[in-house]
């Protein structure tokens, strides 16, 4: 395949954590895939370094990224992190320099960009933890750790983790119950449009599926949220392997052409127009400008596109932004006279949508396409809230299939997952090479398998 940079995951802790609490799914890490575990001020190996902040916390580890400098990166904040993750994320999205090659963001469990949801009695009680003596401080980590778990910990497991959370500063772990999870960012943040994954436990009490799907989502037009069944907080932890599985899969690059199926693609077998113009296709499309779509629409069209063409495992094409790019462009001349023009349509039907669905993105998949197949059939008597009728959302839903599915088989990396020859018709000029060997079960020398 197409030669790739490496990928550094940068990894911020929960409340209390250090870059221990990561290893068991570093291990799980596929290659191409580097760990970056950095400590925020006043815990782990960061215990002695002061500003407890969310501001200074995330110029903690901007000057972490400076130093290291990747050419492509990944931020994954767990719980407290992930605050911080995505006042970061706003800051590289902002062109901050020095934090250049940011690919993604993973949050787990994650602290939203507003206030914490947290129980005020519970927050009061953790206030006090962490100031008395070693016995008493230990047994308040076990109760911690304890209550944060719901999946099975091995039990040299859950000692590393009580070993490492004791030596944080007590000034760190209660400057975030009374300040820092407090802290209200969710108009600096916004709406992040980078690739996010979101995950967490079912079985998480504060920070599970309905905390993210309410206070996380809303900042991320381009993610994929993922529940994880029975599991509780310390997600790293209790499930390593799926916490690995998926972030490879997210975040894995974007879609190569084999090396094979590029030196055919450049070979003079292929007219120089359409070698143009699949190397087009394959190559990142440009961010798309705010008018074209906003990024919550460009958040539920991402989802939408997902469940029409499920993409699984790595080299995942960006058909979202290949429709947006489309949508940009002078178009093909053609619209269903029930639909106003294509950029109008498609963004309509994408309210109508959210409206329907109450936030479609954050839905569960099965919810979705329960949704899309009554748009499908054309259910009468039930939009209630949109702005496209059922058979205007009814031939909008059509057109948006067919146009996922033409940039997915038009896209040079399926050619080339299909053994696709049909591009090697002949170069320019005349003497066209073409093809010889056209019987059933014939193949040329040349051509893709």
């Amino acid at each position: 395949m197409a030669h790739h940079p490496m990928t550094t995951l940068v990894c911020l802790s929960f409340l209390g954590g250090s870059a221990s609490g990561w290893h068991r799914m570093f291990d799980r890490l596929p290659a191409g895939f580097e760990p970056l575990p950095v400590d925020l001020p006043g815990f782990g190996a960061a215990a002695a370094i002061p500003g407890y902040s969310v501001t200074a916390m995330a110029d903690h580890v901007a000057a972490a990224m400076r130093v290291r400098a990747p050419a492509r990166w990944v931020l994954a904040g767990h719980s407290m992190g992930a605050k911080v993750a995505a006042v970061l994320a706003r800051r590289a999205q902002d062109g901050e320099a020095g934090l250049e090659g940011l690919a993604g963001m993973v949050t787990l469990a994650g602290s939203p960009p507003g206030p914490e949801p947290m129980q005020e009695s519970k927050r009061t009680a953790m206030l006090g933890w962490f100031s008395g003596s070693p016995v008493r401080n230990q047994r308040q980590a076990r109760q911690y750790i304890r209550g944060n778990l719901a999946l099975p910990l091995a039990r040299p497991h859950r000692e590393q983790l009580l070993r490492n959370m004791l030596p944080a500063r007590v000034a760190a772990w209660a400057a975030w119950l009374r300040e820092g999870s407090r802290e209200d960012w969710r108009e600096r943040i916004g709406v992040l449009d980078l690739p996010a994954l979101v995950l967490s436990g079912t079985a998480d009490a504060d920070l599970g599926p309905a905390a993210q799907s309410r206070h996380m989502l809303p900042h991320l037009a381009n993610t994929e949220f993922v529940p994880l069944p029975g599991a509780g907080h310390l997600l790293p932890m209790e499930c390593p392997g799926a916490v690995a599985r998926l972030i490879a899969e997210r975040f894995a690059p974007a879609a190569a052409i084999p090396e094979a199926y590029l030196a055919l693609i450049n070979s003079d077998r292929v007219s120089t127009g359409t070698r143009a113009a699949l190397l087009e296709r394959a190559a990142a499309p440009p961010a798309p400008a705010p008018s074209m779509l906003s990024a919550a629409e460009r958040g539920s069209l991402r989802a939408v596109v997902a469940r029409i063409i499920p993409q699984t495992g790595p080299g995942r094409i960006d058909l979202t932004m290949q429709l947006i790019q489309q949508l940009s462009g002078p178009g093909d001349g053609w619209r269903n006279a029930a639909l106003p023009a294509d950029t109008t349509a498609w963004r309509t039907g994408l309210r109508t949508l959210d409206a329907l669905a109450k936030g479609f993105a954050g839905r569960s998949p099965e919810a979705q396409d329960k949704l899309l197949q009554r748009i499908a059939a054309g259910r009468k008597g039930w939009f209630s809230h949109g702005q496209l009728d059922a058979a205007q959302m009814q031939a909008w839903f059509e057109d948006v299939r067919a146009e996922a599915t033409r940039a997915y088989v038009a896209h040079p990396a399926t050619f080339a997952r299909l053994g696709y020859s049909g591009i090697a018709y002949g170069g320019d000029g005349f003497g066209k090479p073409g093809f010889t060997e056209i019987s059933i079960g014939q193949r040329e020398a040349w051509e893709p398998v």
